[in-house]
């Protein structure tokens, strides 16, 4: 048992004389890391690599050629001053002609698609939507030799560690001959292929579909479309539960229960007055579902499903899940939304809102960490503020709620 549990005087000392340490070394790391040329880091690097495994013959292809690219450390560091809307972000990556093409490739590679659903249980529209986004249908993979990319981020201390393992996957994919080193184009961060998936996510779970003993998500759509399948299916997509759906909720409707961390039966969704967009009954299921209200009150209102989480463990973003279930929707033929996302007049900076949580943890409320992103945990501390305010309790920040909550943290401080 770690002495350091038990609260006494002594372990106290103890404990901070550790912290001490921890933090010198950790602080002395960093320095040194920042310090060490790119050519001493890449040296490093290949003593690293063959003591993996790596063979000689990629590591000299990769590191003895590697390049620092400044660019993709602009790109690292570059956070978006104002803080990104639903109906931004919605309205950018739905359109007619994304949903058109969508529909037209769902037709074209039909045959393909629907032997991957049979054996995988991952609905073809899926795959087509998570292709759309991903990289608009194969239209643009990134431009980056991917290795130099990786090599870069790896040598850059903020995510060393992460990227330094990146790279050595990246490798083990080129030495498995899966693709030529000139070939593994991406992104500035090492995403690769149709569908982008990172170097580990690659090893993990891409796959030979068409046989031809290489595992080609840049070339091959078999092995693209049966990767992601795959990748779906490990995180555990339920066979035959879609994603969610758009519902509508009652004028006196408590938005305090919107949240993906409250889980009803639609049975229990039903007695609170919600129902279908055409105000009809819910479809009655075994499963559970969360309300999620993405643009607040006056924006549409859904109902999302376990294989909504699946989706974001594909990509952390609650706008990115609800982007790819509505257009997998809308390729499979259905109609747009019911009430389109609320179009969001007013600008709020990420400083504006790493000041908002630290106002409404001066007001008692935990937002999680200041750091300036309207994630899930501040959204539910604004709702809470809200509640507290007599407020409709939607989770939605405007100029008015923000100074609101300003003056409020001002007089709780004085």
């Amino acid at each position: 048992m770690n002495s350091c549990l038990v609260p006494s005087t002594n372990c106290k000392k103890s404990c901070s004389s550790i912290v001490v340490v921890l933090a010198v070394l950790i602080f002395t790391q960093s320095i040194y890391a920042e310090t060490i040329s790119f050519d001493e880091c890449i040296s490093r690097m290949k003593i690293q690599a063959k003591s993996e495994g790596i063979s000689d013959k990629t590591v000299k292809q990769v590191l003895d050629k590697a390049k620092h690219i400044p660019r993709v450390i602009e790109l690292d560091r570059r956070q978006p001053e104002f803080t990104q809307t639903f109906s931004g972000y919605f309205n950018a990556r739905i359109n007619d002609e994304r949903i058109q093409r969508g529909r037209e490739l769902l037709i074209q590679y039909r045959t393909l698609l629907e032997k991957i659903q049979l054996e995988t249980g991952i609905p073809a529209q899926y795959l087509v939507s998570f292709w759309g986004l991903e990289t608009n249908y194969g239209g643009y993979f990134g431009d980056w030799l991917v290795t130099d990319s990786l090599a870069t981020l790896a040598c850059d201390p903020r995510r060393s560690t992460f990227f330094t393992q990146e790279l050595l996957n990246a490798m083990r994919i080129l030495d498995a001959g899966d693709i030529s080193h000139e070939r593994m184009i991406g992104s500035w961060a090492g995403a690769m292929g149709h569908m982008q998936f990172m170097p580990s996510t690659f090893l993990s779970y891409a796959k030979d579909v068409d046989g031809d003993g290489r595992r080609d998500l840049w070339g091959s759509l078999s092995d693209a479309m049966g990767s992601a399948a795959n990748f779906l299916r490990q995180l555990g997509w339920v066979p035959g539960l879609d994603w969610g759906q758009e519902v509508r909720l009652p004028p006196s409707f408590d938005y305090s229960l919107a949240g993906r961390d409250r889980m009803l039966s639609v049975a229990e969704w039903t007695r609170l007055g919600v129902s279908s967009v055409a105000g009809t009954p819910l479809t009655s299921t075994e499963h559970k579902f969360a309300l999620l209200v993405p643009s607040g009150h006056h924006g549409p209102a859904f109902l999302v499903s376990r294989n909504f989480n699946v989706i974001m463990r594909w990509n952390r973003s609650e706008f990115y899940a609800l982007s790819v279930g509505h257009l997998a929707d809308r390729i499979a033929g259905a109609a747009a939304l019911h009430r389109t996302p609320m179009i969001d007049k007013d600008k709020i900076s990420r400083e504006q809102v790493r000041q908002l949580q630290l106002d409404l943890l001066t007001l008692g409320i935990d937002a999680g960490e200041a750091d300036g992103v309207l994630g899930s945990a501040t959204r539910k501390a604004i709702s809470r503020f809200q509640q507290k305010t007599q407020r409709i309790a939607d989770g939605h920040l405007d100029t008015a709620l923000l100074t609101a909550i300003r003056q409020a943290a001002s007089m709780a401080s004085h």
